[in-house]
């Protein structure tokens, strides 16, 4: 990315709609828009964070389209520097051909992600901040939801800096002792000095421990259906979701593939997978469907495993298969009766086809996975993966700089931990060079953005 040029790109969702948003960001956007631009006085002597009512003309001075234009002075504006907006009619073509335009008067297409890098480049964002803009957009339920605005108002920001300012005055202190031996600086490398490495762990562990609610609420729960042939697998997917998704169908092996959909409890998102039904089977497909099964059924956060109540029969997984995993058992056909081979196990009754007892399914799935408010808290504030490959990468040179200290092996090498330590964590919200990560980070970002 070039920073200090100017750039434009189409800043609201594709498709056709009634209004369209281009932005234009940069030391040349007032005069760039200008140039495409005939308004009454010309658009830079209308007011800061005024709409202005434009035409867009091209180099042949026809119409392409009437728009509002919005000028905002930076550094009073999202990226910090001048920024034009123009919110023009919502169509593919008319759209592209204003953006054009500008290109022509001599902005540059923006890049993934772009606006956003230059409002962290010029301190309006940090990277926790950067990231919660997409958490924010790819949001499916209430907490997500609650969780990304957490984050762009900078709390996890202001938690992960609060612990590298303390962190910060300890290396300060030991290279100080290290650099200036002359001064008789107290290396206070004793008890004093492993209480605030202490300290700063405990803050990290407290981070971490929401490492899985970050991933659950921004990749869902992921539940994986299975059973044997024709227990209601589908119909279960298709019932929780409330329309036809699966084919169903009496015929054995009717699934080949896995089916995945996403449905919302208790604010969560859960991530539900269909799978082939488990049995022997000659089929070289079938087969490979129930491989498919098997493997996700090892990977599940939650597994519905699914009998027919009405008919005897067995359990599908043993204890060992479930593995301490999150297990409910989910006995279909409930409106044909219920098989005396069922009745002790704990379980939850439904009936796909009379559409009973879905309720009470949502309320066990949001038990088992202990969904509450109270369990969670209120804030919602969880860290994503690599706020969490960050702060293990701390908590790991902070663990040798403390063996380092309590060996009485040289304050030396502790201040080299220490100093890995700080740099982790300042990764975090982007306190140091960290050019790689600013890559990927922002190339996730869609074009606009």
């Amino acid at each position: 990315m070039i920073l200090h040029d100017t750039v434009a790109a189409i800043a609201s969702a594709p498709g056709v709609g009634a209004v369209s948003l281009i932005r234009v960001s940069g030391p040349d956007a007032v005069d760039i828009a200008d140039k495409a631009l005939r308004c009454k006085g010309g658009l830079k002597s209308q007011p800061d964070r005024y709409a202005a009512l434009a035409k867009v003309v091209n180099a042949e001075g026809l119409v392409v389209d009437e728009v509002l234009a919005t000028c905002f002075q930076g550094p009073r504006s999202f990226t910090g520097e001048h920024v034009v907006e123009l919110a023009c009619h919502g169509g593919v073509l008319v759209t592209r051909r204003v953006l054009e335009r500008l290109l022509e008067c001599g902005a540059r297409s923006a890049d993934p992600g772009e606006f956003s890098r230059r409002a962290f480049e010029n301190g309006k964002l940090d990277l926790t901040q950067a990231e919660a803009i997409m958490d924010l957009i790819s949001a499916q339920t209430d907490m997500a939801l609650r969780a990304a605005h957490e984050q762009l108002t900078g709390r996890l920001g202001d938690q992960s800096e609060a612990l590298r300012e303390n962190l910060l005055g300890v290396v300060a202190h030991v290279e100080a002792y290290i650099d200036f031996p002359e001064e008789d600086i107290d290396p206070d490398t004793g008890a004093a000095m492993l209480k605030r490495i202490d300290e700063v762990l405990s803050g990290i562990r407290t981070m971490l421990s929401t490492a899985e609610q970050g991933r659950i609420i921004r990749e869902g729960v992921r539940t994986v259906i299975c059973g044997e042939p024709n227990v209601g697998k589908s119909s279960l997917l298709n019932a929780l979701l409330g329309y036809e998704r699966a084919i169903v169908s009496d015929v054995e092996g009717t699934t080949r593939d896995t089916v995945e959909e996403v449905i919302n409890v208790k604010g969560i998102p859960v991530r539900l997978i269909d799978t082939a039904g488990v049995r022997e089977s000659s089929d070289q497909i079938e087969q490979q469907g129930i491989v498919r099964s098997e493997k996700q059924i090892e990977l599940a956060d939650l597994i519905l495993e699914v009998v027919d109540g009405s008919k005897p029969g067995k359990r599908l997984l043993t204890d060992e298969q479930i593995g301490g995993r999150h297990h409910l058992l989910v006995v279909n056909k409930s409106d044909l009766g219920e098989s005396d081979v069922w009745a002790g196990h704990h379980s939850v009754r439904v009936s796909c086809r009379e559409e009973h007892g879905l309720d009470a399914l949502a309320d066990a799935i949001s038990d088992e996975l202990l969904l509450s408010e109270s369990a969670w808290g209120g804030h919602a504030m969880a860290i994503n993966a690599r706020h969490q490959d960050c702060l293990k990468k701390a908590a790991e040179s902070l663990g040798h700089a403390r063996e380092a200290m309590e060996l009485g092996t040289g304050v030396e090498f502790a201040a080299i931990d220490l100093r890995e330590a700080l740099d982790a964590i300042g990764q975090i919200a982007g306190r140091v060079d960290t050019e790689e990560v600013l890559g990927v980070i922002f190339g996730s970002f869609c074009i606009g953005k």
